[in-house]
């Protein structure tokens, strides 16, 4: 499926530009105003440190520098877009840092003051693995601002009792305020994907919604959401330990199925399973 990877500017100089490269599901932002609407949903920029992944043709990465970000760290895995980019802002060069590499891989702490502000528009088969990556150490950004697919950013933001509410609903809303502010079209991109793009802002919570660890809630979740149509005292038999005394410890019915219990409910599970395991407690 292809994927808006990054940004553009339909003014910039054809010349400078390569064609969009398929197998990195490159789909540039062509819409000066989107851009520049989406550096304002990103809330005040000012004298900020913002981490940009996949600027592209520098649309966004513009709108940000308009937008009066004190710096922007632009991550670029296509090395022929990173050097073109430069070229593109020079007006920006004090203000612009242009990484070639992934955003997989770099480690932010190295390249960017913390705390900082991320704004991207992200690559739909990177998207869940980036946002995570970034949840490990939340409290090194204020905002997340990214856009992803719409299906991505309804699982994201999905409350209790839906059907896109599910493990990364879980993942994501434990550790950060999660709202989806709007919907961008295909045709503000080139070449338009096929699917529509949602823009999502993440804001990380002073403390987690409730304790747990993440090996933890991440085990409970993939169980009970692995099979999230039986009822919670079969799914989460895969867990390996006593069922039956485990939901009661959380406090929770053991008839009720994964879609409906919320966030607390899951770090209560995650609790009440990592004692079982510290107790050595094995299911018979």
């Amino acid at each position: 499926m292809p994927s808006p990877s990054a940004s553009g500017r339909d003014d910039a100089p054809k010349r400078r530009w390569a064609r969009p490269r398929k197998a990195l599901g490159q789909h540039f932002l062509r819409d000066g105003p989107m851009a520049a609407r989406i550096a304002a949903a990103a809330g005040a920029l000012g004298g900020r440190s913002v981490l940009e992944v996949g600027p592209g043709r520098g649309a966004l990465t513009r709108a940000l520098l308009e937008a009066g970000a004190g710096e922007v760290v632009a991550v670029e895995r296509d090395s022929g877009l990173a050097a073109a980019l430069g070229s593109t802002l020079p007006e920006y060069r004090e203000r612009l840092r242009i990484i070639d590499g992934d955003g997989l891989e770099i480690d932010e702490s190295a390249i960017i003051g913390r705390p900082a502000c991320i704004v991207s528009n992200l690559p739909y088969n990177i998207a869940v693995p980036l946002v995570l990556k970034w949840l490990r150490e939340p409290g090194a950004y204020d905002s997340i601002t990214v856009m992803v697919q719409k299906e991505v950013a309804a699982r994201i933001t999905a409350r209790t009792r839906t059907k896109p509410y599910g493990r990364l609903a879980v993942m994501v809303q434990w550790l950060c305020t999660a709202e989806r502010l709007f919907d961008v079209p295909p045709g503000a991109f080139v070449p338009a994907p096929k699917v529509t793009s949602s823009l999502v802002r993440l804001v990380p919570r002073p403390t987690p919604l409730a304790p747990a660890t993440a090996a933890g809630l991440t085990a409970v979740a993939a169980a009970a959401f692995g099979q999230r149509r039986k009822m919670l005292k079969s799914s989460l038999r895969s867990l390996g330990v006593p069922v039956a005394p485990l939901i009661a410890a959380a406090g929770l019915p053991a008839t009720a199925r994964a879609e409906e219990i919320d966030v607390a409910g899951f770090c209560a599970l995650a609790r009440a399973y990592e004692a079982r395991i510290e107790s050595g407690a094995t299911a018979q």
